[in-house]
């Protein structure tokens, strides 16, 4: 819904979802008119490219990649990405290192990373600290009735000295 809403132009952008899932999050910004690559573990790709496929019109199929990434793994077969994805993807806490790492090397300081997410437990706030050593982390959006929030994250300005 904040993507529909136009809480970032995707139009003609680059765009990567990670740990994806259903794809669902990927396939509604190649709607909105992204160039989008949608990620999951190895284990998931048989169900996210038939998801992908069954529910991508015909004439987008072009717009959408669907490519395995274990976060912290096999990052040089990646470049750099305008937009960032991650719905309901800060709960591992076990995977918070690889996943900064993943969010890191996807970066540029154009790039824009949107998560959303629920904070269930302080280990959840313990990744967007982690994340605030790297990048500028501001919540943009929180939705009451499911208790989801968004974080909006940028590459944060190193100073020289």
């Amino acid at each position: 819904m904040y993507l529909e809403a136009g809480g970032v132009n995707l139009q003609g952008r680059s765009v990567i979802e990670l740990g994806a899932g259903t794809g669902l999050v990927g396939i509604v910004a190649a709607l909105l008119g992204a160039e989008v690559t949608v990620t999951d573990r190895d284990m998931a790709m048989e169900f996210l490219k038939s998801n992908v496929h069954d529910n991508v019109p015909k004439d987008l199929e072009h717009r959408v990649s669907v490519k395995p990434l274990n976060w912290g793994t096999g990052l040089q077969h990646f470049s750099h990405f305008d937009v960032i994805l991650g719905a309901d993807i800060i709960y591992l806490e076990e995977t918070f290192q690889e996943l900064l790492e993943t969010l890191i090397h996807l970066s540029s300081e154009h790039t824009t990373i949107l998560l959303s997410c629920r904070l269930r437990y302080q280990r959840d706030h313990n990744f967007l600290d982690m994340m605030r050593k790297y990048f500028t982390v501001d919540q943009v959006h929180y939705d009451q009735k499911v208790d989801v929030y968004i974080y909006k994250a940028r590459k944060a300005q190193r100073q020289e000295f």
